[in-house]
């Protein structure tokens, strides 16, 4: 049977295997946090504490600054320490809030077990989840309660969960589909009843065939379609996902609801699941701390806030000097300088990289290949756009559909001429939103 897909794409190596059999392990409680306002797209949130504060892990110390937004919990009790700028894994600096654990460990009495929430109404379920301060855990931190609210003259029928992973290095997901496959699936129905629609599809690439095997025996008893995709980067991408699956093409410029779909990731479903069932805020997550030169790689269920040092000491340290370290995977993932950024919502990977492993090419003028072209999932002219960009003709990168671009680097990758595409393409999109606002 031919393994369904999406047209484009590219095949770096995938390097799961240094921790595909690696069980989610608890991270330690961290002494101190620093937790970022700005955790996911939209507004950032508003601080409700003031230092020398006491508070209790899960306690809300931050509020929504806006309908694109959510609320930010402590991740551990003790005592707010500061309210300043610090070091953020793809903002550089950011406003954040400092906690001094206590080691107690102790929570907000406000946080119990619903014992009937498959009653809750579709409205219930999303204030839940927003007061939860859930938003996308695979990476792009979209407030989740948005995109459960669609406007009425776009109804959605058909729910995606996102299980391809196809980030090389990460597992994160792998390993939550092994090990908390049934919280996942009632995360997904939560979701589907505050969408209101009734077909559900799980895709996961075929690399991870047991995940695939572990929810086609436990979806069966919510009617859920499991479908095995072709190996291929980004197959994850949720424009690339919806069009594998359904067939549907979002137009460009268009958003999932535009066709009458959702798409979320499934550590989303699963944070949907504690928050609903459990009445648990999103506090922690499960992160892949990974390289060839990290001592011990492995699956680390974290608190937010924990910093990357921490958990790289928690994976034995490094062998060799570290040549590059990133937030997230070496396709879409962010280099940070330091490697006291803390983990936020959206840290899906910590990946530590070799300085033989880190090469650098000096970019040369593009020679017109086409590869980038054959290649882009968007249907892009990745070249064009590059050129453009780097003569500043901004308008014209937006005319030849830089804003489609959904940056996963697949251009960069086959380019022979070893062009920063990539940042040419984020580059062109900063100055037109700033071109937009003046």
């Amino acid at each position: 049977m031919r393994k369904k897909t999406f047209k484009g794409g590219v095949h770096p190596p995938a390097r799961k295997e240094l921790t595909a059999k690696s069980p989610i392990a608890a991270m330690p409680l961290p002494e101190e946090v620093v937790l970022p306002l700005s955790q996911h797209l939209g507004a950032p949130a508003k601080p409700l504490v003031q230092p020398n504060d006491r508070v209790k892990t899960g306690q809300k110390i931050a509020e929504a600054g806006g309908f694109v937004s959510v609320p930010l919990h402590s991740t551990i009790s003790g005592t707010v320490k500061e309210i300043g700028e610090f070091p953020h894994p793809t903002l550089g600096l950011s406003l954040g809030i400092k906690i001094e654990g206590d080691g107690e460990d102790e929570w907000d009495e406000g946080i119990m077990e619903r014992a009937n929430y498959s009653g809750l109404n579709p409205e219930e379920l999303r204030e839940i989840i927003k007061e939860a301060g859930i938003a996308g855990m695979g990476g792009a931190a979209f407030p989740t309660h948005v995109k459960l609210s669609p406007p009425q003259e776009k109804p959605i029928d058909t729910f995606i969960l996102n299980g391809a992973e196809c980030e090389p290095f990460l597992t994160a997901d792998q390993r939550l589909m092994l090990e908390n496959g049934e919280g996942i699936l009632e995360g997904m129905k939560l979701i589907m009843k505050a969408l209101g629609c009734k077909k559900g599809f799980i895709g996961i690439e075929c690399n991870k065939p047991e995940a695939i095997k572990n929810l086609q025996r436990l979806s069966s008893a919510y009617g859920y379609e499991v479908v095995p995709l072709k190996v291929k980067y980004p197959q994850g991408g949720e424009k690339q996902l919806i069009k594998a699956i359904t067939g549907r093409e979002v137009p460009l410029g268009g958003l999932p609801m535009d066709v009458g779909c959702v798409v979320h990731n499934v550590g989303t479903a699963y944070a949907v699941y504690e928050a609903v069932a459990k009445g648990k805020p999103l506090i922690e997550r499960v992160v892949t701390v990974t390289g060839t030169i990290v001592k011990n790689p492995k699956n680390l269920r974290t608190r937010i806030g924990t910093t990357f040092a921490q958990l790289i000491e928690e994976c034995g340290g490094t062998t060799e000097k570290v040549g590059k370290l990133i937030n997230g995977g070496p396709m879409m993932g962010i280099a940070v300088e330091t490697d006291q950024v803390p983990v936020i919502k959206g840290t899906s990977g910590v990946l530590v990289l070799s300085q033989k492993e880190v090469s650098y090419s000096q970019p040369r003028p593009c020679i017109y290949c086409g590869r980038c072209v054959d290649i882009c999932p968007m249907g892009l002219m990745p070249n064009v756009i590059g050129n453009l960009a780097e003569k500043e003709r901004f308008t014209e990168t937006k005319d030849y559909g830089v804003l489609d671009c959904i940056e996963c680097g697949s251009c960069s990758y086959v380019c022979p001429a070893k062009r920063n595409l990539v940042h040419l393409f984020k580059y062109a999109k900063a100055k037109l939103a700033q071109m937009k606002g003046s």
